[in-house]
């Protein structure tokens, strides 16, 4: 009998690990906010992400509740904290500790995979193929951890091309299997789970300064934002997009969960890790300029977020979404001026333009809206 097609509270116990990983990654960013940090910075989050996204696919075919395999998954739980733990020194002294931690969170999804497909020989295949990929990039990893500055980043571009491609070069589309709804939620959950970690930056940004009106304003205008990136995703999108997924089957479906969720939602996520930099940084300085990686933070991870999106829709949808490309090429206009105007303006400008496209959107195609919402109007 097929499982109900709901996340389970273990995926979600397995996701605090993640929202750890998450934080520490903006306090990587905040701790060296230079280009080689912000490069660095991306690096280890596209690692965890690779790491998440793994075992999204894993939980999707098999139920981790049941048997040896839910020990199987406290244990990657483990190993995933230990990775988080050494984030912060990923490039320094950890490098190594980080590296075959995650290793053996890999081997780990890998090994749960095999035994899941004992019985489909095209999953089995399936998982066989990945195989290659999926234990390159990590290894290279891990010789990375013995080599230092330009060598080291080098070689974590290498393994991480290696691990996002593999799926791709290696047709995965054939032999897997895809619960579109349980996919979806997952997804979506994750995407709150960052969104989660702006407001936490948010918080600890306010606690550890003088609040004043500048900072009080600067938080309202920081849950705007994220409000607006929570409704441009949630609203209609997530709806549209996993009913595509689900309408989809086969290898199609099994691509477009690929495409559409793996790499699409990776620049959405790390878009938000930006900005939660970038709003951190401004309620420690609402009054000055932003510095130029802050900046960059603050509207191009609103601006990478809003292409991720535009991406994801398109890819399940076949539609390019205007409004909001205009809306992330407005914020990348937008930077210039980042690094003059008072980081509060800055973050009141990235409010209007997110609240401009949800309510213009909202008021525009409020039909549309209600019809994708609440299918049973269309009666």
């Amino acid at each position: 009998m097929e499982r109900e097609e709901r996340v389970t509270p273990l995926e979600l116990f397995f996701d605090l690990v993640f929202v750890f990983a998450i934080t520490q990654v903006t306090g990587f960013l905040a701790d060296d906010p230079t280009w080689g940090g912000l490069l660095r910075g991306m690096l280890v989050l596209a690692a965890l992400w690779w790491a998440w996204t793994a075992y999204a696919w894993l939980t999707n075919t098999v139920n981790p509740d049941e048997g040896a395999v839910r020990l199987a998954m406290l244990g990657g739980m483990a190993a995933m904290l230990v990775v988080a733990l050494a984030v912060p020194q990923a490039f320094g002294d950890d490098g190594v500790i980080f590296a075959l931690a995650y290793m053996a969170v890999r081997v780990l999804h890998l090994v749960l995979y095999a035994l899941a497909a004992k019985g489909d020989p095209d999953l089995l295949g399936a998982v066989a193929r990945l195989a290659s990929t999926a234990t390159l990039g990590p290894a290279v990893l891990v010789a990375a951890g013995f080599l230092d500055g330009t060598d080291r980043v080098v070689a974590w571009i290498v393994a991480l091309t290696a691990d996002f491609i593999g799926p791709a070069i290696i047709g995965a589309g054939r032999g897997w299997r895809v619960h579109p709804n349980h996919f979806a939620e997952r997804h979506g959950l994750i995407i709150i789970i960052a969104l989660g970690e702006s407001i936490v930056a948010l918080g600890v940004g306010a606690t550890s300064i003088e609040l004043d009106l500048g900072v009080v304003v600067a938080a309202a205008l920081g849950i705007v934002v994220v409000s607006g990136l929570w409704w441009l995703y949630f609203d209609v999108a997530a709806i549209l997009a996993q009913r595509r997924l689900a309408a989809a089957s086969g290898v199609a479906q099994a691509r477009m969960a690929r495409d559409a969720y793996s790499y699409l939602h990776f620049p959405m996520v790390a878009g938000i890790v930006l900005f939660a930099l970038g709003l951190k940084t401004t309620l420690a300085h609402v009054g000055d300029p932003l510095a130029t990686i802050p900046a960059v933070a603050l509207c191009g991870g609103v601006a990478l977020y809003l292409f991720g999106h535009i991406g994801f829709l398109l890819r399940t949808t076949h539609r390019l979404f205007r409004r909001r490309s205009l809306a992330g090429c407005a914020l990348l206009a937008l930077l210039p001026a980042a690094t003059v105007l008072p980081a509060l303006a800055s973050l009141a400008l990235t409010a209007a333009i997110c609240v401009g496209v949800v309510a213009f959107e909202a008021i525009r195609h409020r039909e549309h809206r209600a019809l994708v919402r609440h299918p049973e109007l269309a009666a």
